[in-house]
Parts: structure tokens; C-alpha cells; sequence
């Protein structure tokens, strides 16, 4: 089943950022980009090399106008722990959700219930909360926050400039293409 052009649904969820807890729901940063970025768990390997390079890259994610939700299944109170513990969590300056009761994981198609844990997904949700871009991963397969970043990138120049498409390895400031029958076989 695709995800693309699908509303996300209501939820509200317990999170934690900048040393306080705090709840999030579906209305939270409505009208901006937003980036929900699944991972398995707290305290784990592949996870903070992932959150770290997201926390790295935040500001270039901020100025882009998007937030970044961080989702495990873990609890709020984990994910302090975990900050607390880890000079990489520590870094972190977006909101780390936690989905303890599977709502978001269920939503978004990514949990896998049997080790209550979620796949690696990614999702790029549009100022109108609908998903314009998804990927899903295993478990042991880490995301780079620099491709993400272009994609999200990718999708807000789109949705500027309907008549023009990115092609691979777009990036802003790069040339477009505007689909029309003289491109047909061309490129």
C-alpha cells in the first residue's frame, strides 16, 4: 500500500525535548513541513548514528522550515534516559516521540509487532499533513540525514512549482525539468 497523497491521522503522544516532557499531536507544527523518522529503539547501535546525524544536520532541517520527530516505541521516560546517558542523544534538539502504545508505528505501517519495535521508516509530511515522500528500511540499514534533507528539499520545490520536476541527485539551485513532449525520449 503506497502512503503518498495520505492525511495522517489524528494522534497525541508523550515526548521529550531539550530535558522536558512535552505532548505531541497531529496539530502540532501544522502548516509546516514535518519529517517523522521511525527507529527501533533506545540504547541500541545503528539508532544513534542515525538520530546523531539528524541532530547534526537540525539546523539546515529548521531553516528549510521543517521539524523532525524522532519515533521509537520506547517511552518518553527511555528516551530521557537515554539523553542522559549518551553524549550523541545528548545533542539532540528535536522532539523524540514516544509511540509505547504502537498508535504512530500502526499508522505509518512500520511496526513489526513481534519484536514490538519499527522498521526504519521515514516519512515527509507537507504543511497540510499529507505524505508526499516515504522510504522504509530493515532494522539494521541506516538513512543519511544530507539525503533526506535533499529530499525534503526535492518535495518543497515541487509542491512551489508544479509545472517543474527535480530530477536525481537534485539539489536547490540546480536546473529542473519541465515535463512536455519535446523531453519525450530525449533524456
Amino acid at each position: 500500500m503506497s502512503f503518498i497523497e495520505k492525511r495522517i491521522e489524528p494522534f497525541e503522544v508523550d515526548a521529550y525535548q531539550n530535558g522536558e516532557f512535552i505532548k505531541v499531536n497531529d496539530q502540532t507544527d501544522a502548516g509546516k513541513w514535518r519529517i517523522f523518522f521511525f527507529y527501533p529503539a533506545d540504547f541500541t547501535f545503528v539508532c544513534p548514528t542515525e538520530l546523531g546525524d539528524l541532530a547534526d544536520h537540525y539546523e539546515e532541517f529548521k531553516e528549510a522550515g521543517c521539524e523532525i520527530y524522532s519515533v521509537s516505541t520506547d517511552s518518553h521516560f527511555v528516551h530521557k534516559a537515554w539523553a542522559d546517558a549518551s553524549d550523541t542523544i545528548k545533542k539532540i534538539k528535536y522532539p523524540m516521540l514516544s509511540d509505547a502504545a504502537w498508535k504512530l508505528s500502526k499508522q505509518f505501517d512500520v511496526l513489526v509487532e513481534a519484536d514490538g519495535q519499527a522498521l526504519r521508516g521515514t516519512f515527509i509530511v507537507d504543511p497540510d499533513g499529507v505524505i508526499q515522500a516515504y522510504e522504509i528500511h530493515n532494522m539494521g540499514i541506516g538513512r543519511n540525514a544530507e539525503e533526506l534533507l535533499r529530499k525534503l528539499q526535492a518535495a518543497q520545490f515541487v509542491r512551489e512549482h508544479g509545472d517543474q520536476v527535480c530530477p536525481a541527485k537534485w539539489k536547490p539551485g540546480a536546473e529542473t525539468l519541465k515535463p512536455s513532449l519535446d523531453l519525450v525520449g530525449m533524456l
